[in-house]
């Protein structure tokens, strides 16, 4: 099958530090490719993923979610794309303003809340083109949206190694903001005598203001600050650690840093939001509570816990050949004509977190 992938403007592929999607599209396109299918990636210039590769802006585009820039990159995308089997966008723009449009069939993966907002939009882009969730939790925020499927992400294993955790810290991973958890994370680690290593992205002035107001007097000899990392000292960090403190407040999507902390042996604390459930299996790989003070009880129990289980999981339910298996299911799909006006979800073909 020939598959063209169609990544944001904002970030290399993969992202040098931080960016979710674009590792997502990254594992992605390399596993289809070892797969043996003909991938192309329409991404930026600077990105490295080891497949072919067109671009319209040589560099990311600052500042990230630009629009007249995504507009400018998903047309040469689409282009640059006519002779595909299947286009798999991982834009809002795209399948927005091409699909059905007399371009190969469309999938496209919703990375962010299906918010009031945006419901209207993939509404209208269900009619054309196969959308796929990424979390169970997400898929149920929005009812009136057509799904194709829900796929949960995979990593590739074979860059997580196993730590021996033995690093006597917590490791908070994540952006700077009020909804990550910062402040939080650094309220329980204290509360449950633990040294913390807070890795955040900061670049973005909304993250600095927030560091600066509401993390930085909290901030003592217990915490250690450390900026954003590439991926191989974060696989050391999240080796080393005692757990992934992941104390959430908002329904996030899915939670990348949870499967690449089981990915490492490392368990999960984190709070019942989002997918936090569908991805820790509490009592097993973490502990998912309902409140911050739940969370710092849990800290004395993680000597219950198996790192060795925490990594099979992450085996069993988040490959990247599952997720690559997956998604070409529903390009098959797509292929067929099935699967872009279905008003529920065909098949939820990851595991939950309930077994």
């Amino acid at each position: 099958m020939r598959i063209g992938l169609v990544a944001p403007p904002f970030l290399q592929v993969p992202p040098a530090g931080y960016g979710g999607t674009e590792l997502v599209v990254d594992t992605l396109a390399r596993g289809l490719q070892a797969a043996g299918h003909e991938v192309r990636l329409f991404t930026v210039g600077d990105s490295t993923c080891p497949v072919p590769k067109a671009w319209w802006y040589e560099h990311p585009v600052v500042p990230i979610g630009l629009g007249e820039a995504e507009v400018a990159h998903v047309t040469a995308a689409y282009a640059e794309l006519t002779d595909v089997d299947v286009i798999h966008d991982h834009t809002l723009m795209g399948p927005l303003a091409f699909a059905g449009r007399g371009v190969p069939p469309v999938v496209t993966t919703c990375h962010s809340r299906f918010s009031a907002d945006l419901r209207p939009a993939y509404e209208q882009i269900a009619k054309f083109a196969a959308v796929v969730a990424i979390s169970q939790s997400q898929r149920d925020s929005a009812p009136t949206v057509p799904v194709a499927a829900v796929i949960h992400h995979g990593i590739d294993l074979a860059r997580y190694e196993v730590g021996p955790g033995c690093g006597g810290y917590l490791l908070f991973l994540a952006r700077m903001c009020a909804d990550k958890g910062p402040h939080r994370a650094i309220r329980i680690a204290r509360a449950a005598g633990r040294r913390l290593v807070l890795v955040a992205k900061m670049r973005e002035a909304a993250e600095v203001a927030f560091f600066t107001t509401d993390v930085e007097p909290l901030l003592g000899a217990d915490v250690e600050v450390v900026g954003e990392l590439g991926p191989a000292e974060r696989v050391r960090l999240l080796g080393r650690a005692d757990a992934l403190l992941n104390p959430i407040e908002w329904p996030e999507p899915f939670g990348l840093t949870m499967i690449e902390a089981l990915a490492c042996g490392t368990p999960v604390l984190t709070l019942r939001h989002g997918a936090a459930a569908e991805i820790v299996t509490d009592g097993r790989t973490g502990f998912v509570r309902d409140r911050p003070a739940e969370l710092v009880d849990c800290v004395s129990r993680l000597v219950s816990l198996d790192r060795a289980e925490c990594r099979a999981q992450a085996e069993r339910r988040f490959s990247m050949a599952r997720m690559t298996a997956d998604y070409v299911r529903v390009y098959e799909q797509a292929l067929s004509g099935f699967g872009c006006r279905t008003s529920t979800v065909t098949g939820t073909l990851s595991e939950t977190g309930a077994g």
